[in-house]
């Protein structure tokens, strides 16, 4: 089964690119490479049962089995030591990160309390976007009444654009919901 948005961008969004950058080659076409969630958690190391209670909740979102990620150096100011535990993150590729793209934008954002959309600002220089979700429960796949806490989930989603303006045209025509 190939998930639809994948479909979607072969179909379409790679013609409507190909139109609009005048490219020669069907390969000189932006694609999304990954996307990346990640969750940080401040107490993780002395509370291992918040930290477990997290990577199930990833895991529910994204269908995929998220990894603990480790301080890779000691930072007294947070109470860090090199090797504790600090949060859990998932990186999706292919039809799951199409997948989680699509129920991203046609499920999950509009679920926002009071959403404006997306900031176009949030763009680095290669392509790439970055953006936070403040609280996991927008998720469908989060049972509200068994989450103990609420966090927020760092995206990134990395495309192999050359420049800003492709990145923005390849997730405008992905529909992500950006603020005029």
């Amino acid at each position: 089964m190939v998930a639809r948005l994948r479909e979607e961008y072969q179909k379409n969004i790679k013609k409507n690119m190909m139109e609009k950058f005048k490219y020669t080659s069907i390969m000189q076409v932006p694609r999304l490479e990954k996307i990346v969630l990640n969750v940080g958690i401040g107490d993780a190391h002395s509370n291992p049962t918040a930290l477990n209670a997290t990577i199930d909740e990833l895991t529910a979102i994204t269908g995929q089995k998220a990894v603990k990620t480790v301080a890779k150096k000691s930072i007294a100011n947070f109470k860090i030591r090199d090797g504790y535990d600090v949060g859990c993150r998932v990186t999706l590729r292919g039809d799951r990160m199409f997948e989680f793209l699509d129920r991203l934008v046609n499920i999950s954002l509009p679920r926002v309390r009071d959403f404006k959309g997306l900031s176009p600002k949030a763009f680095d220089n290669f392509g790439n976007y970055n953006f936070s979700v403040r609280e996991q429960i927008i998720f469908p796949e989060i049972d509200f009444d068994k989450v103990d806490k609420i966090h927020g989930i760092n995206i990134t989603m990395v495309t192999n654009a050359k420049s800003r303006e492709e990145a923005v045209a390849l997730f405008e025509e992905f529909k992500m919901p950006f603020r005029d």
